[in-house]
């Protein structure tokens, strides 16, 4: 009960404190006394210059109330000030605002949770009260303090707790209102208070039940849900205080979100931290994305050394922030992304190589930590392949690299090339260009290829898949799976367009690259069956995408240059890849007779088919490629029926008005620089060989006196002459640019009668080697420039690097 004072004194005491007292009622239990209430509220408004000293006396009221626990009068003390506070507007309030806040202070110092509400309501209403000018001095410190702490209320009484977290996370809510609108909003992104709101917000979100998995942008809950649950509540405040930060504060908010996932362990599993970070990434400006992603950047590079599950989480979660920034613009970040990326790519692969010799040395068994390690390599593909862009500096970042990578020297290195080739493939999945050049161009077309030379059949298989995902303009790739003899390509419904101008000229520039490629490719030792399978659906969509004229002879000219490959075995490949190249260039030269339609032509292949399935099946992919296929001994012997003939094809394709003068030229790959990189002899570096076969009509009195004019100082003088050295390097130099700058069609001219020559020549040298006659009918003799060496009988020598232009 207040106390009540003597007329004469009452009468003594300055009005305001008497207009004071009499709103307060001798019961409480009677509610504010609303006549004199309007009296106090009319008073305040006329004399503005007394708000300060009602506010003190109301305030020295309640603070007395406080301690004596007289809650009614508490009550009636914070109304009065409330409607105070909403009559009043004029300079002079701040005086009366200070006083406020005390008594608001006092409210959430109790111990009692119905003052503690009873606080945070007035607050509430008093952030939401826009001042006519700013206040320079005050501080919100304590109830961004005091509020944190009530969100992380641990009460008995259940409701009671809910009560009093919603009541702090609204009190947070009105702290964050008032700043930001005030001049001095700098004030509440300080990391002191930025480290005690986020956590408090991110405690009362990880209460949730159901963790939104929603990939767009969450809907706005409801008036009911905020008042009711505390997780709604705080998702509300959070997604608002992100929503109100710029350029130099976002990331003062951000990094205690890491605080607390750390803290939480709440990285594995990470529903929640995507959760958040979805959040944050849907509730910011646009602009300031780059500002989340490179803060989370930096938390993988300060978790290097945690468990790879923790490791996997942050990576995921970067997943989903890259996604959603991808729908914006997120600029050079995509190159620090992929920087990030790598260096943890490498470091997951040393580590679980790492762990791999640990376990061989000991007898622990570390699968769990192997298999842990593959999904943060996982997680790092799926991320690079969703970040970076399909012109972007993926190859130039690694592929381009020293020399020393193309050949990787341990499995570490091996594993990131696959990883890296297997993100390249996720990222150029389903693209489609209008022109060849606009998805290969010379500078993605280089490093790309590279890769496809290397001794490493599953290198090469990706290498092959990303160029399909390339090529593959009109989805045909599909219609083209496995390698097969197809009876009627018609029924296959290829879709082609008309061959525009841009793409003849990349196949001008960059088609004997291709072909140099795919002929290589055949070639290698270690090919399997989707190695096939994928060089010739390349070759076919080289046919349907970029195939002129012109190109269909090329094409024609590889697969008749494979097939001799695998009959002369230069590079002693076995039986199986052999046949493998012997059936891959019939399946093809069956598509591509069909597809150009020459009725000659498509007749020549069908009966070297039938001819094969007959005699040879082994020559057919349906065959080679089935389990058990029985080999053939050798090759040599074998029936010319059952090969595809230069000589067929070109009349078959001249009747049509083709231009085939050029399919008597025999195709040689061109060389480049990589040569000298892999593992494989530069052509061009081969010293240049003459070839003289020596009629059996001459004498052997000649071929004595030929070889006794190369004398022992003959050579050693053609050898150490420096002059001939000189120009020897000269020579090959010319020959090598020649061949990397010249146009085809002139190479072609100048060589087709020299070509023509040689080809029956060796010929005879290779039925000559394969069965020698009882006496030597014919000499070799190898020259270089003026120096002529020893001459040899012919069937004895052999040929298994012999590269002739």
């Amino acid at each position: 009960m207040p106390t009540r004072v003597c007329c004469c004194c009452s009468a003594l005491r300055p009005r305001y404190k008497r207009l004071v007292d009499n709103i307060f009622p001798e019961d409480p239990k009677d509610g504010l006394v609303k006549a004199d209430m309007e009296k106090l509220t009319f008073y305040a408004v006329s004399a503005p210059e007394k708000l300060d000293r009602i506010g003190a006396y109301l305030a020295e009221r309640l603070s007395r109330d406080v301690v004596r626990h007289r809650s009614g009068y508490v009550l009636i003390a914070m109304e009065a000030l409330d409607q105070l506070l909403m009559a009043c507007h004029s300079q002079s309030i701040k005086p009366f605002v200070e006083s406020f806040l005390h008594m608001v202070a006092k409210l959430l110092e109790s111990g009692e949770p119905k003052l503690q509400v009873l606080g945070t309501n007035s607050f509430v209403k008093f952030a939401n009260i826009e001042e006519d000018t700013p206040s320079y001095h005050r501080r919100y410190d304590f109830f961004v303090s005091r509020f944190s702490a009530m969100c992380h209320s641990c009460h008995d009484d259940p409701e009671i707790r809910t009560e009093i977290r919603i009541a702090g996370i609204r009190g947070i809510q009105g702290v964050v209102r008032k700043t930001v609108n005030d001049e001095l909003r700098a004030t509440i992104w300080e990391p002191q208070h930025m480290d005690k709101i986020v956590p408090s917000l991110l405690f009362n979100m990880q209460k949730i039940e159901e963790v939104d998995s929603r990939v767009g942008p969450p809907s706005s809950p409801s008036v009911a849900d905020k008042e009711e649950n505390p997780a709604v509540l705080a998702e509300s405040c959070f997604r608002e205080l992100l929503g109100r930060a710029t350029f130099g504060n976002m990331n003062n908010a951000v990094r205690p979100v890491f605080a607390h996932l750390d803290h939480h362990k709440l990285w594995d599993p990470n529903e929640f931290a995507v959760h958040c970070f979805k959040i944050i990434m849907y509730s910011i400006q646009a602009q300031y994305s780059h500002h989340v992603i490179q803060e989370i950047l930096g938390h993988l590079d300060s978790c290097k050394k945690d468990s790879p599950r923790v490791r996997a989480g942050i990576i995921q979660v970067l997943l989903e922030a890259v996604a959603i920034a991808a729908k914006g613009s997120i600029g050079p970040t995509v190159l620090e992304v992929f920087n990030t990326l790598l260096k943890h790519l490498r470091l997951s692969v040393e580590l679980e190589a790492n762990d791999s010799q640990q376990g061989s040395v000991g007898s622990i068994p570390l699968s769990s930590k192997d298999n842990d390690e593959k999904i943060v390599q996982n997680a790092i593909i799926q991320t690079i392949g969703s970040c970076v862009g399909l012109q972007a500096t993926f190859f130039d970042l690694f592929w381009s690299s020293p020399p020393s990578l193309y050949v990787h020297k341990d499995l570490g290195t091996r594993r990131i090339q696959i990883m890296l080739l297997r993100s390249l493939l996720m990222v150029t999945s389903g693209y489609k260009a209008k022109t060849i050049v606009t998805a290969l161009p010379g500078s993605f077309l280089d490093p790309l290829l590279s890769p496809s030379l290397m001794e490493d059949y599953e290198l090469r298989q990706l290498v092959l898949e990303v160029m399909h995902n390339l090529m593959d303009r009109h989805d045909n790739r599909a219609k083209l799976r496995g390698i097969r003899i197809i009876p009627d390509v018609a029924d296959l419904k290829i879709k082609r367009e008309k061959i525009c101008r841009q793409d003849t000229s990349f196949m001008k520039k960059n088609g004997q690259q291709l072909y140099r490629h795919i002929y290589l490719g055949c070639k290698e030792e270690d090919n399997v069956q989707k190695n096939y399978e994928l060089l010739y659906t390349s070759l076919a969509l080289i046919t349907i995408e970029l195939a002129n004229e012109e190109v269909v002879i090329d094409l024609i000219r590889l697969a008749i240059a494979l097939q001799d490959s695998a009959i002369i075995n230069e590079d002693n490949l076995p039986m199986f890849h052999r046949c493998g190249i012997m059936a891959l260039v019939a399946a093809y030269l069956n598509f591509v007779s069909q597809m150009i339609a020459v009725p000659a032509f498509c007749q020549h292949v069908s009966k070297v088919i039938e001819t094969r399935t007959m005699e040879a099946p082994y020559f057919l992919p349906e065959h080679i490629f089935r389990d058990k296929c029985m080999l053939p001994k050798s090759l040599e012997k074998h029936d010319k029926s059952l090969y595809f003939l230069t000589n067929k094809i070109a009349e078959s394709l001249g009747g049509s008005g083709y231009s085939v003068e050029r399919l008597s030229v025999p195709y040689v790959p061109q060389v480049t620089d990589e040569d000298r990189l892999s593992r494989r002899k530069s052509i061009v570096d081969t010293v240049s060989l003459q070839v003289d076969i020596l009629s059996n009509s001459v004498p052997s009195d000649d071929v004595v006196s030929n070889t006794e004019e190369i004398t022992f100082e003959a050579l050693k003088k053609a050898i150490d002459t420096n002059g001939m050295e000189e120009q020897e390097k000269e020579k090959r130099r010319l020959v090598i640019e020649k061949f990397q700058k010249a146009p085809f069609e002139e190479i072609a001219a100048q060589c087709e009668s020299k070509a023509n020559l040689l080809h029956d020549r060796l010929a005879q040298i290779l039925e000559l080697t394969i069965r020698p006659p009882p006496s030597p009918s014919g000499t070799l003799t190898i020259t270089s420039g003026h120096a002529q060496y020893q001459s040899v009988p012919v069937y004895e020598m052999k040929f298994p690097d012999l590269c002739v232009y």
